[in-house]
């Protein structure tokens, strides 16, 4: 049998501490943690830096660390700083190292690094090495050369590598959610289908429970299948539970594709054993004939002005629609008139939060709040231009007025200066994988005594 402790969703959303505590007790063979996604966006793989704070992030790492010495068993992260590229590896590391000397402790770390070069990208996308997921965009060798970061997703394989290096500590570029959690179970030839399985429905420590937000949560696998239990206090985990995380990030609730193969959950049972914990059993792994991994990628698609403002006139409220329309029209002119740019040369979107700035035009609600904060998104090749064409459109936002016949209007705007400079802003545009002859090909360890 092997004992996973998952002590939380991700590095940085906080766990339950006497949970924690509850589950070293239980003497785990391995504590595993994410270090983040892409749920925030490119941004973050664009510029290569975590989402979460750094102060936080050490508190609950070194936690962690305490954690894993006294259990007795190495602590493992993959996606290490959000988004898993080798800065932000190396940027834990260097708070590894500030942990382990406060704590007066030694420890053997290894790294497992996943960033890829464009060029040898671009060279493999042309031999035919790299291929379009469903959905994915239009690539050429350009569209990969200007990436700012590419990573690749490693899988059990490149987990289990490192941990084969006796490392105390992994610290792990970009991996999929699973592979931190099932590549133990795997190394010791526990059921392969339910070493995918349950670390599918761990990933996310306790949001396969009833107390979701609690965090903490134990996977055994053995050879036919695995048990789930949440540790924290008022936490159960049922087999409604255990089946709807199968759903959670995942357009089939029944397979779910990883580096060399794809698991089956259609056959798998779920049963409570008690009113905490449920055992599940049936999941096949099935191997797949080549071994590809999945690739992601941002690249800088222009820089950003941003200008706010907010409406409480009950008639501009009502009206706020027809308002931006008109604002959108006139702005359009001026930047032509002004600038000579065409909108094709720009884009400039005008969002109303409160009213449908999520949804747009499909919102079908059609409540009138007290008041409408209005939200100018101006995108342009240059943040020279995007901040000119923002001043542009200052004035509509501060006194554009609904109709010519009508008093000049005044709005507010909640920062001076209005416009607000967000500088280069990323989309993804790879969505493709890549094969490999050998899982390592594109990946890096290191080990080394800290």
């Amino acid at each position: 049998m092997t004992r996973v402790l998952i002590p939380s969703g991700a590095l940085g959303l906080d766990y339950d501490k006497a949970a924690l505590a509850r589950g070293v007790a239980m003497k785990p063979d391995l504590i595993a943690i994410d270090g983040g996604s892409t749920d925030s966006g490119p941004s973050y793989l664009g510029r290569g830096v975590s989402k979460y704070a750094r102060t936080s992030t050490k508190i609950e790492w070194k936690g962690l660390i305490e954690a894993a010495r006294d259990a007795g068993c190495p602590l493992v992260i993959g996606t290490a700083g959000t988004c898993g590229t080798d800065d932000t590896v190396d940027w834990l590391v260097e708070i590894t190292k500030e942990c382990l000397a406060e704590l007066d402790m030694n420890a053997k770390i290894t790294t497992l690094k996943s960033s890829q070069d464009p060029d040898a990208i671009a060279n493999a996308f042309e031999n035919g090495k790299v291929s379009a997921l469903p959905a994915a965009p239009e690539i050429g060798r350009a569209t990969i050369e200007n990436c700012a970061n590419i990573v690749a997703l490693a899988g059990a394989e490149q987990i289990a590598a490192a941990l084969n290096t006796g490392a105390d500590i992994v610290i792990a570029g970009r991996t999929t959610d699973t592979a931190t959690i099932a590549a133990l179970p795997l190394l010791r030839g526990d059921h392969a289908g339910a070493a995918w399985h349950g670390a599918k429905i761990g990933e996310c420590g306790a949001l396969c429970a009833t107390n979701p937000q609690s965090g903490v949560l134990m996977v055994d696998f053995d050879q036919t299948g695995f048990l789930v239990t949440p540790l924290a206090d008022g936490a159960r985990s049922t087999p409604q539970t255990v089946f709807a995380h199968m759903l959670y990030e995942n357009s089939d609730p029944f397979i779910l594709h990883e580096p060399g193969g794809h698991l089956d959950v259609t056959s798998a049972t779920y049963v409570a054993l008690d009113e905490t914990s449920v055992r599940v059993e049936g999941s096949t792994w099935n191997e797949s004939t080549q071994y590809t991994v999945k690739l992601e990628g941002a690249r800088v698609a222009g820089y950003q002005t941003l200008l706010m403002a907010t409406l409480r006139d009950r008639r501009y409220v009502e009206n706020a629609k027809t308002w931006i329309a008109d604002i959108s029209e006139k702005h359009a002119a001026k930047v032509a008139d002004r600038m000579g740019l065409s909108t094709g040369d720009y884009v400039c979107d005008l969002r109303l939060v409160g009213i449908d700035s999520t949804l747009g035009d499909i919102e079908r609600g059609n409540s009138v709040p007290n008041e409408i904060g209005v939200v100018c998104v101006i995108t342009s090749d240059t943040q020279e231009r995007a901040n000119e064409i923002g001043k542009l459109m200052n004035p509509y936002l501060l006194h554009h007025p609904l109709t010519k016949q009508e008093e000049q209007p005044t709005f507010s705007f909640p920062f001076s200066p209005a416009e607000i400079d967000r500088g280069p802003c990323f989309e993804f545009c790879l969505h493709h994988v890549l094969v490999l002859d050998d899982p390592m090909d594109a990946f890096r360890l290191e080990v080394m005594d800290a």
